[in-house]
């Protein structure tokens, strides 16, 4: 299926071009954006930037997608870097991209391929290996029609009458083939994982799944939040998808008990077709979580738009509706008074209509975590003010399991012989209290 394309190494001329029209000062600032991310993208992937063309086009030309002056300039970039590939931070048409790698002699990578191959690096889990390489053989089936020469190819067969059939038919036969055996396999893993879910909520048990940007510090907040308790930590670097498989842990909330939080793919913009489907498994689990935290890069210049980027794929994935804590991270990193603009409250729909809670913190040093380990407590229902609960010397089990639920804020011995517990508690669990007439009178 695949053909003979020049050989790629590690340094790389990078070609950034803000199409449309639009004022300058917005396109400049545009550019400078896509420029960072896509540097960062290159470097994750463990690839050398030693260059950089940008412009600007109304439309893409439809033989290179550039123009002949770009083309001379990327040419020279090249030669100057002593580079072997030219990453573009586009999609190209299977004919703009084999036409450059003859124009240029040079490997071509479109961004949705740089971060297929990241991904594929990454992956270390079974269904994460099974979902890079349904997301590749999705890109590759629209990548078939490429226009090279034995593609037009006719290959006879046993059985076959006539001319038999086409180079691509067969190479795009042999894709469907392993489309299918791979969606076969993750709907296993799938059905595993619905399983799962299922006995979470017969016991009752929550689940908080962190999403955001890429980058943002889900896993080092992953890490700030499981660690204490014992957990192992998530892999953690400052480099884009430094995250591929989900990682999910149970940590004690007060008042709530056990909760699992789960460590999910980061967002980014414009994801290459078909990653929507073979992440699927993973995006379920952001729609049936009982609570979102939205890490955000408060130290990031566009976190706004990042931000907004991410409630365009919650909304996309059906997740616009589980309630939602913004957690601002990298607080540490920004001045007072900048911190102060950067969380003061906006408009921004949340689960009930309003603004969702925001919660600053620094991963790193910690700060903020406890307000955050509140408010996520507080979002699953456990009440803010302590109730009073007496309990008979014989009370044995239910002392055990508010304590077993973290909810004991103080416990002291009546003069009558009961136990007198101040506890945090969720609604049911009140409930539970009230109906066995064990809690006192306010």
């Amino acid at each position: 299926m695949f053909f003979e394309r020049p050989e790629a190494g590690r340094r790389a001329v990078l070609l950034n071009v803000s199409l449309g029209a639009g004022p300058a000062g917005n396109r400049a600032a545009m550019l400078t954006a896509a420029r960072g991310e896509l540097t960062q993208l290159v470097q994750s992937a463990a690839m050398q930037p030693v260059g950089c063309v940008e412009g600007a086009r109304e439309k893409p030309h439809p033989r290179w997608f550039v123009g002949e002056g770009k083309l001379d300039e990327i040419a020279a970039a090249l030669s100057a870097g002593d580079a072997d590939l030219l990453i573009a931070n586009h999609d190209l048409t299977p004919a703009q991209e084999r036409n450059l790698e003859q124009r240029l002699e040079c490997r071509v990578m479109t961004r949705a391929e740089l971060i297929l191959h990241i991904f594929a690096d990454r992956a270390r889990t079974r269904e994460g290996q099974l979902q890079i390489e349904l997301a590749q053989l999705n890109h590759a089936r629209t990548r078939m029609a490429r226009g090279w020469a034995h593609l037009d190819r006719q290959r006879g067969g046993v059985g076959l009458r006539g001319a038999g059939e086409k180079q691509i038919e067969l190479d795009a036969r042999m894709l469907r083939s392993r489309i299918r055996v791979v969606r076969e396999r993750l709907e296993r893993v799938h059905g595993q994982r619905q399983g799962s879910r299922r006995h979470r909520r017969r016991t009752g048990v929550p689940t908080v799944a962190l999403v955001g940007y890429t980058n943002a510090g889900k896993s080092t907040l992953f890490n700030a939040l499981t660690q204490p308790a014992g957990a192992g930590g998530a892999y953690v670097a400052d480099q884009l998808f430094a995250t591929l498989d989900p990682l999910m842990r149970r940590v004690q909330v007060e008042g709530a008990g056990e909760v699992v939080l789960a460590d999910t793919v980061g967002f980014i913009r414009d994801l290459p077709p078909g990653f929507a489907e073979a992440f699927k498994a993973t995006l379920e689990q952001v729609a049936e979580a009982d609570l979102l935290l939205h890490v955000i890069d408060a130290a990031a210049e566009d976190a706004a738009a990042l931000r907004g980027h991410v409630l365009g794929v919650l909304t996309e994935i059906g997740a616009a509706d589980v309630p939602t804590i913004e957690v601002w991270n990298k607080v540490d990193l920004l001045p007072g008074d900048v911190a102060d603009e950067a969380l003061a409250p906006e408009s921004a729909p949340g689960a009930d209509g309003g603004a969702p809670q925001r919660v600053p913190v620094s991963a790193t040093d910690g700060v903020g975590l406890d307000a955050l380990r509140g408010a996520v407590g507080a979002a699953l229902g456990v009440a803010s003010e302590p109730l009073t609960v007496l309990l008979e010397p014989g009370a044995g089990k239910v002392r055990a399991r508010l304590y077993a639920l973290g909810a004991v804020r103080s416990e002291a011995v009546g003069q009558d012989g009961r136990l007198a517990l101040a506890v945090r508690v969720d609604a049911a669990e009140a409930r539970r209290l009230r109906s066995a007439g064990l809690v006192a009178a306010s």
